[in-house]
């Protein structure tokens, strides 16, 4: 990039800043990296950087239409929530940037006009900030309109598998308020969401009948999404990635393999990119970057680990097959800020690079010289997880912690498990779940494998998995949400954590543990296991 172009979008900068005074009194917040990190990063916005997302968003329905015609027939189901409002000793307003966007001009325009986006919600039950009472009334309004539902989804899959397991938590009382047209939670108190739903609801016996049925049928609650909203064509969520792509085989189970629509590749930060095949499969997407939305350059991973100023590639000298950081300059203020987001080149569009989502750029866990990342810790964690299969157990959600206190350290994984018959958990016995620990550390990467083995003295422990009580990840969501500030839509699943009070939140919910019970294969004994069968 040359020196005069960077000169001209400082001073491009500077001149959107003086335009828009007003656009000091508000920060977005940025959101955590699930809840591990523990620090929020305020980023400056504007309001031509409004405008500028919300024609963003005025691409992805005519992407979307041209895959799938009709979606003006019918309603969807988005599940949206908004965070409360917090203000700086100093006046300025801090915002999650997807509250900003919802309670903005834009979104309201949207959602009073635009036919493509017929909400089964009131914009009350989006815009109660009891996270409880939203989610509550916004599945309520979606199960009494569910025959007109053509399309469902939140923003990303941790969030749908939420709404799914709220639902089985709280049906009966959602049935028997469809039943009876009235609200009979008590925990609903808002009197905004309390007279909207009302208008809404009416008695229906018949769908009450159906819903509970459905419910009833199987408690795995297979195709269960595909049962209760019959004429839904997709599932739209954000799934790439290794984070999200754990998700995925549940939101298959649950929609019988509904198509899942990942179309926008977003931050706080910017808005980076869309999905230009929405009906591919999840670990195809790839995203095309919309360059007026910033100035997009790259950072090659090989280089970012050799280099201590690696030279940054911008968006038309990207190479097919190599991962890059991306950086990005916006218009709102940020130079060559680094989102963290490491990208690989999946192919072109004409000549428009586009780009596979693969992480987050930071080694999740680390004891020694070895450095372990999301993907590797995914796909270790998918292969532990087979084991599970034929004692009916499955896996909801996980994370990780790099444990120093012990000599030597070792990786935890904290685990907490599915199961229809509560006799399933009992058959899996301890060494199924201790041959789990062995093959999550069999998939980890050669250094990890080589420090475990070392003969004279091993540098890492033997991994250890951690059983959590059913419900623990709805509390670190709760955790997120509450005292931490994180809006529940924005959250992610942390795949490792530090802090300290959620680790005590976490060990606080052991029920039973288990420890690896060897070493795994070096990479000497694989080549020799190869070599002599």
């Amino acid at each position: 990039m040359k020196i005069s172009n960077l000169t001209l979008i400082v001073f491009s900068l500077m001149e959107i800043l003086i335009h828009h005074p007003s656009s000091a009194n508000t920060l977005f917040l940025s959101s955590l990296e699930g809840t591990s990190s523990g620090v929020w990063k305020s980023i400056p916005t504007t309001e031509d950087d409004a405008e500028r997302r919300s024609f963003f968003r005025s691409l992805i329905m005519p992407i979307i239409r041209q895959k799938v015609p009709d979606l003006d027939k019918g309603k969807v189901m988005y599940l949206i929530f908004v965070n409360p409002q917090v203000n700086t000793p100093g006046g300025i307003t801090l915002n999650a940037a997807s509250t900003s966007f919802f309670k903005s001009s834009y979104f309201l325009k949207e959602f009073n006009e635009d036919p493509y986006y017929n909400y089964t919600s009131p914009i009350e039950t989006m815009f109660c900030e009891d996270s409880y009472q939203s989610m509550y009334s916004q599945l309520l309004c979606g199960l009494y309109y569910s025959n007109e539902v053509l399309r469902l989804g939140a923003p990303n899959g941790s969030g749908l598998v939420q709404a799914i397991r709220f639902l089985q938590e709280n049906w009966t009382i959602l049935c028997n308020d469809i039943r009876t047209g009235s609200i009979t939670n008590v925990k609903i108190t808002d009197p905004s969401v309390l007279e909207a739903v009302l208008k809404v609801l009416k008695p229906n016996p018949k769908l009450a009948e159906f819903i509970e049925t459905e419910c009833k049928r199987d408690e795995s609650w297979k195709g269960i999404i595909a049962r209760l909203w019959p004429n839904a064509k997709y599932i739209k969520t954000t799934v790439t990635g290794s984070t999200m792509s754990h998700f995925i085989p549940t939101i298959d189970s649950y929609s019988n393999g509904l198509p899942i629509v990942s179309i926008r590749y977003t931050s706080s930060e910017c808005y980076l990119g869309l999905n230009l095949n929405p009906l591919c499969k999840p670990n195809e997407v790839s995203y095309t970057l919309i360059p007026t939305m910033g100035y997009f350059e790259f950072i090659p991973v090989d280089d970012h680990e050799k280099q201590q100023h690696p030279e940054l590639v911008d968006l038309a000298n990207v190479k097919l097959g190599q991962e890059y950081e991306i950086v990005v300059t916006t218009y709102a203020g940020l130079y060559r800020y680094r989102v963290g987001d490491v990208l690989r080149v999946a192919g072109f569009k004409n000549n428009a690079p586009q780009f596979n989502f693969m992480r987050r750029k930071d080694a999740l866990l680390s004891i020694e010289t070895d450095k372990t990342n999301e993907v590797e810790l995914q796909n270790a964690v998918q292969k532990a997880a087979k084991h599970l299969v034929e004692f009916n157990l499955s896996l909801v959600d996980y994370t990780s912690y790099s444990d120093r206190s012990t000599i030597p350290g070792h990786y935890v994984l904290f685990w907490e498990l599915q199961w229809p018959n509560n006799n399933d958990i009992v058959r899996a016995t301890s060494s199924v779940f201790e041959q789990c620990c062995l093959t999550a550390e069999e998939s980890l990467g050669t250094e990890y494998r080589h420090l475990r083995n070392q003969s004279h003295k091993s540098s890492i422990g033997p991994l250890e998995i951690r059983i959590v009580e059913k419900g623990t990840f709805k509390k670190l969501m709760d955790y997120a949400t509450t005292i931490g500030g994180a809006a529940v839509h924005q959250y992610k699943t942390p795949r490792s954590v530090k802090l300290a009070p959620i680790l005590e939140l976490l060990n606080s919910r052991v029920v039973s543990n288990y420890i690896s019970p060897k070493c795994p294969s070096s990479e000497l004994q694989r080549i020799n296991q190869h070599d002599h069968p």
